[in-house]
C-alpha cells in the first residue's frame, strides 16, 4: 500500500471498530456510505467529492466510541441525560480525527450529519445552506438506514415507510432538493441492493439465538464459524446456492473470539477506490 492508502485505512479500521461494539449496527456504515455515494453521484457531483462523502458516510460515528454500552444498546427509550450523552458524539468524532492527515476530508460529515436545515439539529443548530453539503448527504443516509435496520427497541421498517418519513420531513429534518433525489432513487429499487446488507450481494443476518446482527464477511465460506457479540453465540455459516444462511452449533465463543475484528477485505477494497480517485486529485493539484 501507498502512505494515502495507509493512511486510509487507518480511518475505515477506526470507524469499524467503534461500530463493533454494537450488536445491532452491522453494516451500518457501509450501508451508510453507499446510500452517500449513490446520493452524491445523483446530485452530479465530481468523482472527488463522492469519493469524499464516501468516506465521510463511513467514518460518521467515530464518536460514538464515547458513548456507554448501556445507552448504546439500550432497548428502552432512552432519558433525557442519556440523549444528551449520545448527541455528544458529533464532536467526540472531530476530536479523534483532529490529529490525523486527512481529517479535513471526513470532519464536515463526521461533525455535522445531525445538523437540520430547521436549525433544530446539533451540535451547532447549523441551518438551510450552512449545513455542509457532506453533512446533509451523510445525514439522510443515516436517518434512511436507522429507520431501516432493526435496533434492540424496534424492528426496522419497509423501505417504502423510510422513505415517505423522508418525504414528510422535507424542508425541516433533511435538505429539500437532496431528499428528493434519496426519495427518487428509493422509489425506482436503486437503494434496493444496500438495505439490508453489510457488503455487496451479502445481506445482514440475525443471530438465531437472541437477534441481534451477526456480519458475515466476503471471505468466509461454507462452515466457517462466526460468533454474535451480543450473546456469545456460535453458528456455521452456510453458503447455498447463492444464499447465506447461519446454522447454530450450541457452542459459545471463547474471549479470543468474541474479540472485535474489522473486516480488512471490504475495508480494502473502499480503500483503493478512494485512494484512486482521491490520490489522482491531489497529483492534480500539485501540478497546477
Amino acid at each position: 500500500m501507498n502512505p494515502l492508502q495507509d493512511l486510509l485505512k487507518s480511518l475505515y479500521i477506526m470507524a469499524s471498530l467503534v461500530e463493533a461494539r454494537d450488536p445491532y449496527t452491522g453494516g451500518h456504515l457501509w450501508r451508510v456510505s453507499q446510500y452517500s455515494r449513490l446520493l452524491a453521484e445523483d446530485a452530479g457531483l465530481s468523482s472527488q467529492d463522492i469519493a469524499r462523502i464516501t468516506l465521510g458516510g463511513f467514518l460518521h460515528d467515530l464518536g460514538k466510541i464515547g458513548v456507554p454500552d448501556a445507552i448504546l444498546n439500550k432497548p428502552d427509550r432512552l432519558t433525557d441525560d442519556e440523549y444528551a450523552i449520545i448527541k455528544t458524539h458529533p464532536e467526540v468524532g472531530e476530536r479523534l480525527l483532529s490529529g490525523h492527515p486527512l481529517a479535513d476530508l471526513a470532519r464536515a460529515a463526521v461533525l455535522s450529519h445531525h445538523e437540520t436545515p430547521d436549525g433544530r439539529g446539533y451540535p451547532r443548530r447549523l441551518a438551510g445552506g450552512d449545513i455542509p453539503t457532506d453533512a446533509r448527504i451523510v445525514g439522510i443516509a443515516d436517518a434512511f438506514d436507522a429507520m431501516t435496520s432493526t435496533r434492540p427497541y424496534r424492528h426496522g421498517m419497509p423501505i417504502a415507510k423510510a422513505l415517505a418519513i423522508i418525504d414528510e420531513n422535507l424542508g425541516s429534518q433533511f435538505d429539500r432538493d437532496l431528499g428528493q433525489r434519496f426519495l427518487r432513487l428509493g422509489q425506482g429499487g436503486a437503494l434496493d441492493h444496500v438495505a439490508g446488507h453489510s457488503d455487496t450481494g451479502i445481506p445482514v443476518q440475525e443471530c438465531p439465538m437472541c437477534g441481534p446482527t451477526i456480519v458475515v464477511r466476503r471471505d468466509q465460506k461454507t462452515g466457517t464459524l462466526v460468533y454474535c457479540r451480543h450473546c456469545g453465540g456460535e453458528s456455521r455459516v452456510l453458503r447455498e446456492d447463492g444464499a447465506i444462511r447461519l446454522a447454530p452449533t450450541g457452542g459459545r465463543g471463547s474471549a479470543e473470539a468474541l474479540q472485535p475484528e474489522a473486516d480488512t477485505g471490504l475495508i480494502d477494497g473502499l480503500v483503493a477506490e478512494s485512494a484512486r480517485v482521491l490520490g489522482l486529485h491531489r497529483m492534480a493539484s500539485y501540478s497546477r
